[in-house]
């Protein structure tokens, strides 16, 4: 099957073919024909050829590799290989609660380019610092994680539902769902990517682990890493 970059590619190509031809030869547009072609060189196959290439883009900007390919993403990328269940993102990366491939895009909707008209303006003003700005020496959300980010998976799951942390009490779930108690600082699920402590943990690597168990070893440490 060709690739949707393939197919860009190609169109980009023939677009600059027939630039080319009705440049070197503008008596062609004489021609009925001529002006069909013109109209096709100028104006519809750029206008093709620029909207894959920004539909293409959105697509590979919802990708993990590309949020964590900004210097300053590394260590939120590297949390996700923690090997530490208490470790929120770690935990669902490793255990595909969430795709793997846009595992940044599921959980940070609401700070994406993909998050509402705001959130699209803050996304375009993350590429205009990284490239063109300074990078703050601290990176923190514009807001406190909305519970919503959580409940797009965990709502009406019955593990979720049916929780004894959840129904602790009268009201702490619909509380919870209305984001008045939070998941993240109220003790329950604090530790996210705590990038500062990276250097004291311990990383899971699926690779190693494959090698560790295809070989048939026995080891004690799962296939970690330090």
């Amino acid at each position: 099957m060709i690739s949707p970059t393939a197919i860009l590619i190609g169109t980009i190509v023939v677009s600059i073919i027939l630039l080319g031809l009705l440049v070197s030869r503008p008596s062609i547009t004489n021609t009925r024909a001529g002006k069909v072609l013109a109209f096709v060189s100028i104006l519809l196959f750029p206008v093709l050829a620029t909207s894959m290439g920004v539909d293409e883009h959105i697509e590979r900007s919802k990708t993990t590799a590309f949020c964590t390919s900004c210097h300053v993403m590394e260590k939120y990328g590297q949390s996700l290989h923690v090997d530490d269940a208490s470790y929120i993102p770690a935990a669902h990366f490793q255990n595909n609660r969430v795709p793997r491939d846009k595992a940044c895009y599921t959980c940070h909707t609401d700070y994406t380019l993909y998050g509402g008209f705001r959130s699209k303006l803050r996304g375009l003003r993350h590429l205009q610092v990284q490239y063109l700005g300074k990078i703050p020496e601290k990176i923190e959300p514009y807001n406190a994680y909305n519970n919503r980010e959580c409940l797009h998976c965990h709502g009406g799951a019955r593990g979720f539902e049916e929780g004894a942390t959840h129904n602790v009490e009268e009201g702490r779930l619909d509380a919870i769902k209305l984001n008045i108690l939070s998941c993240l600082s109220t003790g329950c699920h604090d530790t996210v990517h705590n990038v500062t402590a990276l250097h004291d943990v311990k990383l899971w690597s699926e690779e190693n682990k494959e090698k560790i168990f295809g070989s048939g070893k026995d080891q004690s440490d799962g296939g970690t890493t330090k």
